[in-house]
């Protein structure tokens, strides 16, 4: 949708192609699994989806969606302590995935130009005759196969893209590869709750860390709703049946979420989402590409989700494709999947490092990734009574800040004395 977005300033006509029902649906789709789980919309995607939508954050106001404060109104959880909380002036939407979708897919069909092909698949792609340019996509639809004409395609079909396989069939090469394998799974439902549990929170959140590998997401829907993700990493599997979720939630770190629903109406089924490794495909180490063919979204990188990364990403994605798109003329494939690697390197560091914290994950772990974790571990410590420490901290989860800023003379004099402190 981000994409067609800023599509829309540039070209005459926008064709989404999507397998699933689009229009009216503000429901969990076939095509988005993880739709069903809890979501965060990191500070940094939320100015975004502001930007290009401006009254955005007024709009899911207005539709009775609370919006918040990212540090004063959570509870952050690392190792059973609380992070101090405290205002930070990053915005907090406390609403369900596809009910967000709605809303953006909305703003996006208003678009003049814009148009949806929906219950539609693409087949492959169509290139000239030399190989060397992209000319449209071949779709099935209602039965039959169609050639769109293009002059551009961007492929923003998610994890499962075939844009690696389209390349090498293309004589492209294989697109390098990195994979970080977490065996992250999901237990998530919504509950009815009759005593408020956040008095005032928005979101209850222990965070897995490798001393308490279990985590949870606890967030508020608006009025009497909330969204309850269990986590479990490294084959740890949170269950599905009622009894076993409780059990699962007592054994936190904290009471906190276990408390809450005590006093709460179970709505529906429990439902489980697996993700078995973070992914990032490297376009931009291809010794070539073809022109009028460019790549977005999760089909570029797909983070651990409990990072909550990974629409803010998309939007900074989204946005990046904007600026080539407004230089004029035809984007050059090269450079864009460069500045595309640029967006993609300070999260994919994030993620990998918090996946790198526990000894089972395999991978190489640099001199950088040790000593940013045993930083991180002791900025948590000294965040439990600085709520400063809590906002530097969260500015640069969600991405507003670079990691750099957390090693600024000042903070990690705040790190050094607060750390210090408590182990006293």
């Amino acid at each position: 949708m981000l994409a067609a977005r800023v599509l829309a300033e540039v070209h005459d006509e926008v064709v989404v192609v999507d397998r699933d029902e689009l229009t009216g649906v503000d429901a969990a789709r076939r095509g988005v699994p993880q739709g069903r789980h809890a979501h965060g919309l990191l500070a940094r995607g939320q100015q975004i989806l502001e930007d290009l939508f401006p009254g955005f954050t007024a709009e899911l106001e207005a539709a009775g969606i609370p919006v918040g404060d990212l540090g004063g109104q959570v509870r952050w959880y690392f190792d059973g302590h609380r992070l101090s909380p405290g205002p930070t002036d990053l915005r907090l939407v406390g609403v369900a995935r596809p009910v967000l979708e709605g809303h953006v897919r909305r703003r996006v069909a208003a678009l003049p130009g814009v148009r949806f092909l929906e219950g539609a698949d693409i087949a492959g792609l169509t290139v000239s005759g030399d190989g060397g340019r992209v000319t449209g996509a071949r779709v099935h639809h209602e039965g039959r196969e169609q050639a769109l004409a293009t002059d551009l395609v961007v492929d923003a079909t998610g994890r499962g893209s075939r844009a690696p396989v389209w390349l090498e069939e293309l004589g492209y090469g294989r697109v390098p590869e990195e994979r970080i394998r977490i065996d992250l799974t999901y237990t998530s439902v919504m509950y009815r709750w009759r005593t408020d549990p956040f008095r005032g929170d928005m979101s209850i959140n222990p965070v897995a860390t490798p001393a308490n590998p279990r985590g949870a997401f606890l967030h508020t829907l608006g009025g009497d709703r909330c969204m309850l993700s269990l986590t479990g990493v490294l084959g740890d599997r949170p269950p599905t049946d009622p009894e076993g979720l409780m059990a699962y939630a007592t054994s936190l770190p904290v009471p906190d979420v276990a408390e809450a629903l005590q006093d709460a109406e179970m709505l529906g089924t429990p439902v489980s989402f697996r993700f078995p490794a973070s992914q990032r495909r490297r376009f931009e180490r291809l010794p070539r590409l073809p022109r009028g063919f460019l790549v977005a979204g999760d089909a570029v990188c797909s983070f651990n989700p409990v990072y909550g990364q990974g629409m803010a990403v998309a939007a900074l994605q989204a946005v990046t494709l904007r600026r080539h798109l407004l230089r004029g003329g035809d984007p050059d494939p090269r450079a864009y999947f460069a500045d595309i690697a640029g967006v993609v390197d300070v999260p994919w560091e994030i993620a990998a490092g918090g996946d790198f914290a526990f000894p089972q994950v395999e991978g190489r772990r640099t001199l950088k990734v040790r000593m940013g974790n045993a930083y991180l571990a002791r900025l948590h410590v000294a965040a439990r009574s600085d709520a400063v420490l809590t906002e530097r901290f969260l500015r640069v989860a969600g991405l507003v800040d670079p990691p750099q800023a957390l090693m600024a003379p000042a903070t990690a004099l705040r790190v050094l004395r607060g750390s210090r402190a408590k182990a006293a």
